[in-house]
């Protein structure tokens, strides 16, 4: 295991000497544990095989919406919400040393937090074909959850979607026992270069569990959240740029607002 560890870390110089790769993956989760409709949507694992950015199709087409907004001075909220996703957050690994920079918004704040996964992977005898790659089995325990991963060997990058890296090649595919979340690669293309979703303004970094506690403060009463970050009276809907509410407006944008929100309670990492 250790020895086909080394061995990929010393391919990786090799397999992306040239250009980036980003890695499309069709994510399937269920963010409500009331209902169990399941959400669709891609993810990309963009990485030049030293570092590499998982972050949700939508947000790059979102930034995009953003700069042609800002630049024509034409706010379209529809638009916006067409491009909504149930992943909003960033992960920036540093494949070198298997370390993480976790980012996302609580509220109107943005927060990041830096973790050093430590998986304990069992490998297990069982290969199967997915695609263009044999892989194998391999299972692990990660935020209060069971994970089965497949890798593949032919790809000599210890990394995968979300979260997920260390195992000897790139996770083709990675779902929790119960079924709430798949990750499955549909595609690998190159790309010119990393691509890193845009932010604006400055993150705060704090401890895992800080953030944790933070964001379960906001799920369980979202007005009280913003109110105490000091929003004064624009609540969840407040913010942004774009045009002004009337009352009764943003009291109905609030209520959806407090619904969605407390609707994501099944989230990926359950501890």
């Amino acid at each position: 295991m250790k020895l086909l560890k080394i061995l990929s870390v010393l391919a990786m110089p090799m397999l992306m000497a040239q250009q980036s790769t980003r890695f499309v993956y069709q994510v399937t989760l269920t963010p409500d544990s009331t209902n169990t409709e399941k959400k669709t949507e891609q993810a990309y694992l963009d990485t030049d095989g030293k570092k590499s950015f998982f972050y949700a199709e939508n947000t790059l087409k979102r930034d995009s919406l953003m700069e042609r907004m800002r630049a024509t001075k034409n706010f379209d909220r529809t638009q916006m919400q067409n491009l909504r996703s149930n992943m909003q957050f960033t992960i920036e690994k540093d494949l070198t040393n298997q370390s993480l920079v976790y980012k996302s918004r609580i509220g109107r704040d943005q927060y990041s937090y830096n973790e050093s996964p430590a998986f304990d992977w069992k490998i297990l005898p069982e290969t199967v074909k997915i695609g263009d790659y044999q892989t194998q089995k391999a299972e692990t325990k990660f935020g209060g959850r069971t994970w089965y991963a497949w890798f593949t060997q032919q790809v000599p990058l210890q990394d995968g979607p979300y979260k997920f890296s260390g195992l000897p090649g790139l996770i083709v595919k990675v779902q929790d026992a119960k079924g709430d979340y798949s990750f499955d690669l549909m595609q690998t293309k190159k790309i010119a270069e990393v691509q890193q979703p845009q932010t604006r303004g400055q993150f705060i970094n704090i401890p895992k569990n800080k953030y944790a506690d933070m964001e379960k403060k906001f799920q369980k009463d979202p007005v009280s959240f913003f109110n105490a970050q000091g929003g004064g009276g624009r609540g969840p809907a407040g913010g942004g740029g774009g045009p002004s509410f009337d009352p009764k407006q943003q009291q109905e944008r609030q209520k959806q607002m407090e619904a969605e929100i407390k609707s994501r309670n099944n989230p990926i990492e359950l501890k």
